[in-house]
């Protein structure tokens, strides 16, 4: 039999993904910055109150800063990376609480609404960076020797760590609502603990040692390295951040791929 006069039907293809997170991302831009006033405005100006309030507090009792001329540069190669990881795990930590209703569509998977919040998140978070760094120096007049390798690498330990924290708390704040009330709770140390307010070298070994294990300290002492050219970060080590990361992000997954159906099922 000639099989080749045979026609088979064409399968209908499945919406691709890139459609269904550009819709996810869109549907996020109306909902969280669309329906306050000011939008992205106030993503903007939260960072740079909290970065000006800092530098007004400690210029008052501290001539220079630990790093630089600056306390606005200083205080924001802080606070921004610290920032940027929060939004990032709370944003993946959310995902399917934020997209449940879409996710009763087949074509729609809880993975494509992962993929939209950190695309999203990225996105803002590093056009705040870019804008207040930018007014930080415009500030300051400094001349800054910027090292692009470096913010790329703290960009790639930033993500991972948001992500994979986020992946843990998708599971956990899911399947256990007081989980976001509790991880809120031991979140908070973090901004004291991981270096923002000074830098991690100078503190006692003990102390240095307890803040190394906090894979957040190690992205801010690169973000440290990329805009001051005499800090050479020696206590970085991207193997135990991307350690650390790799397993976090592997269990959040295999949680999720095992237990989704049963998390889409509860009520909402």
């Amino acid at each position: 039999m000639d099989t080749s006069a045979i026609s088979f039907p064409k399968r209908k293809r499945n919406l691709p993904m890139l459609r269904v997170v550009t819709a996810l991302m869109l549907r996020e831009m109306s909902t969280t910055y669309g329906r306050s006033p000011g939008g992205y405005f106030w993503a903007i100006a939260e960072p740079v109150a909290a970065i000006a309030l800092l530098s007004l507090a400690f210029s008052l009792f501290i001539r220079n800063p630990p790093l630089g001329q600056s306390f606005v540069l200083f205080y924001a190669t802080g606070f921004l990376p610290l920032s940027a990881y929060q939004t990032l795990a709370t944003n993946v930590g959310s995902a399917i609480r934020f997209s449940r209703p879409l996710l009763a569509y087949p074509r729609v998977t809880y993975v494509d609404a992962i993929i939209a919040r950190v695309l999203l998140a990225l996105i803002t978070q590093i056009i705040i960076f870019a804008v207040v760094i930018a007014g930080s120096l415009l500030l300051d007049s400094n001349q800054l020797n910027f090292d692009f390798i470096a913010f790329l690498r703290m960009w790639g330990m930033v993500v991972a760590c948001g992500v994979s924290v986020g992946l843990v708390n998708c599971f956990l704040g899911s399947r256990f609502p007081a989980w976001q009330y509790i991880w809120a709770v031991l979140n908070r140390p973090m901004f004291l603990v991981s270096g923002v307010l000074y830098l991690v070298d100078g503190l006692p070994e003990f102390g240095r040692d307890i803040a190394l294990m906090i894979p957040p300290t190690h992205f801010i002492m690169m973000s440290r390295v990329a805009f001051f050219d005499i800090y050479d970060g020696p206590y970085i080590s991207e193997v135990y951040v991307y350690g650390v990361t790799l397993l976090l992000g592997a269990l959040g997954m295999l949680l999720l791929h095992r237990y989704h159906r049963e998390i889409l099922s509860e009520p909402g």
